[in-house]
């Protein structure tokens, strides 16, 4: 039988020209409008209050003369009525967050707000300006500072804060800062402790897969639009401009470090296993402030990140919310955070932190009583639901986390991969399963035939499941390509949630053919030259194709910099370590370490540094050449809804 080709939103017997949303999609959308407070209208009175100014067109370029970032690509569609093929409460955040400029928070305090993924905070000193967070790529950052020096002066960095260790809070401060200012002392960086080694590990070591999948969790390749990308709930999506990285010279390091830049005051909060490994509140006790990082946001935030990372620990994030409201509460006329927009009064401000401190206990201490019955971790997301006194607040909606994915993170945490059920202990892969699927369910007509019914009757989860088997199993299937697709859409056109649309977007725009690949790379030179020398070789070791290095063993003595290391080759396992190795080496090499990250890059070969002084060898002279070939590098564009 010829296989029929379905396009975009068409399934079945059903035909239209352009992607539109079901009807069962629409009422479950249209439900939500009853459900929730959408006339409370004093989330967007706080989002544009203090508004001064913004970029001309919304434009931000690179040198070359590529825009890294456009603030007005969503008006058009934010502006006139709302789509069935977007949540209602997705279009209420994606309004909010779309908002851009430079609003003034309380006096001298001031924000750079819908120019990157987060937000960029600029205090006024004595002599200049403390920069907080200053964005993912230097040009948006720089378009942030003039657009606060046009309002308020040319007044000069003379301090730098990281709130945390995620690359929308650090990667653009080259472009509010020289590094020679930096190193000269001129101007401080402080940052939590541990910051260096968690943003690098994070970028470097699974950077890859990380930043793939955060093509699919930011819709980057996504056209703007009611039937595209409208936003990531945390901010409208993230930039493609330079990632930078200036290493602090000042750690935060306890809860109570007080510290005075620019005769400014600050208190702080150190919080970490929170948002990210190496995290910090602060408070200005001065002009009664209140940073809050990415800790209390208008969202219910992620405990595991849909693009990959460590599992956040949810107890310590409750405990450290109760931590702020009693160390800063009761001097607090304002409350900002590194997203969205900010909280005035006292008692907003407790209530806020109060609904963000119940949501994440609530979802620790209600996953933790169920798994103690037995239930698993996809059992506890279909049964476990966000009280109704805290769904009634905004800031408790799952536009950037989800309840579904922040539950299995916690069973994770306490239980691993593993359910406990055998069955479940060695399943086949999702190729292999996918045949098996298809033939018992009698072959590949029977499955679209199962699906197109299913699709039908408004059962989309299912129609992705069941023939996500086929596309597995037969890839070129372009019927079942399509179905898939489909069903990928109604549920991203339905999901209030905006990393849940990007993916169900994303991977249906790849099922048809239009790959998002990897926007934006994170694993940038700065990320690179501050990895330790452990770090570096970690960086190699994770890359050694094991079966390929099995029969060799290869031992070198390093002098890096004037530092003695080592590394072992064996088993298809380097080993490394500081000193000489044990039982002698093969090799014995002196060189820079700005030359060793040249060769490891490619951009130069032992044999040109040794012809110009800059690399020596005694022993074996092929130990790092045959080392290199058997490296297997990271594919950035690898398959993620496709075998």
């Amino acid at each position: 039988m010829r296989r029929r080709r379905l396009s975009a939103g068409t399934v079945g017997s059903v035909a239209d020209t352009s992607p539109t949303a079901r009807p069962e999609i629409v009422a479950a959308v249209s439900a939500l409008t009853a459900r929730f407070p959408f006339a409370d209208d004093t989330a967007f009175d706080d989002a544009r209050r203090g508004y001064l100014g913004t970029i001309p067109d919304g434009l931000v370029h690179a040198d070359d003369g590529r825009v890294v970032w456009n603030a007005e690509t969503w008006t058009p569609a934010l502006s006139g009525p709302r789509p069935d093929t977007v949540n209602p409460s997705l279009w209420r955040q994606g309004q909010l967050v779309a908002l851009h400029g430079l609003f003034e928070v309380t006096d001298g305090i001031y924000q750079v707000r819908g120019l990157d993924l987060s937000n960029m905070t600029i205090i006024e000193g004595d002599r200049g300006v403390i920069v907080i967070d200053p964005l993912i790529s230097t040009e948006t950052a720089a378009a942030g500072l003039r657009l606060y020096r046009e309002h308020r002066g040319d007044r000069p960095v003379t301090a730098v804060i990281y709130t945390h260790s995620h690359v929308d809070h650090f990667g653009g401060v080259r472009g509010v800062v020289s590094g020679d200012d930096v190193a000269a002392g001129r101007v401080p960086v402080l940052a939590p402790h541990g910051f260096t080694e968690h943003a690098v590990a994070e970028n470097v070591y699974a950077g890859a897969a990380m930043s793939r999948r955060a093509a699919y969790m930011y819709g980057a390749g996504l056209p703007p639009g009611p039937t595209g990308q409208m936003g990531a709930g945390l901010g409208m999506t993230t930039s493609t401009g330079t990632v930078t990285l200036i290493p602090p010279t000042l750690d935060i390091t306890h809860t109570g470090q007080e510290e005075t830049l620019d005769g400014v005051r600050i208190v702080f909060q150190v919080t970490p296993g929170t948002e990210a490994p190496a995290e910090m509140n602060f408070h200005f006790p001065d002009r009664r402030a209140l940073c809050m990082a990415e800790n209390a946001t208008h969202t219910l935030h992620n405990l595991l990140t849909l693009r990959g990372a460590l599992v956040r620990d949810p107890r310590a994030w409750a405990a450290y919310l109760t931590e702020a409201i009693e160390l800063f509460a009761d001097d607090t006329d304002v409350e900002f955070a590194s997203h969205h927009w900010p909280t005035w009064g006292s008692e907003r401000i407790e209530r806020l932190l109060s609904e963000q401190r119940d949501l994440y206990a609530y979802q620790h201490d209600q996953t933790l009583r169920l798994l103690n019955k037995g239930f698993v971790g996809a059992e506890i997301a279909e049964m476990l639901e966000v009280p109704p006194s805290l769904e009634a607040a905004w800031n408790t909606h799952g536009y950037y986390g989800s309840v579904s994915h922040n539950v299995k993170a916690v069973y994770q945490r306490y239980m691993g991969w593993f359910d406990g059920n055998p069955a479940n202990l060695w399943r086949h892969p999702p190729q292999p399963a996918g045949r098996r699927y298809v033939e018992v369910i009698g072959g590949p007509d029977a499955v679209l035939a199962a699906g197109r019914r299913a699709f039908d009757a408004g059962d989309f989860r299912w129609v992705a499941e069941l023939v996500g088997h086929l596309v597995f199993a037969d890839p070129g299937n372009t019927d079942a390509r399509e179905l898939e697709a489909a069903a990928l859409e109604q549920l991203g056109f339905g999901a209030e949630n905006g990393t849940w649309r990007n993916f169900f977007l994303t991977g249906a725009a790849e099922l048809r053919g239009v790959t998002a690949g990897t926007p934006t790379t994170t694993a940038s030179p700065d990320m690179i030259a501050q990895l330790t020398l452990a770090q570096l070789f970690d960086s190699i070791a994770i890359q050694i194709d094991g079966p390929k290095a099995w029969d060799l063993t290869l031992a070198a003595d390093w002098t890096i910099d004037g530092t003695a290391y080592w590394t072992r080759l064996a088993h298809g396992v380097l080993t490394h370590g500081e000193g000489t190795v044990r039982g002698g080496s093969d090799a014995r090499i002196t060189v820079g370490r700005a030359d060793l990250l040249a060769v490891l890059a490619g951009a130069a070969t032992p044999d040109d540094l040794a012809a110009s002084g800059r690399w020596s060898v005694e022993g074996a002279g092929d130990v790092v050449t045959t080392t290199l070939g058997v490296l297997d590098p990271p594919d950035p564009g690898f398959a993620i809804v496709t075998p």
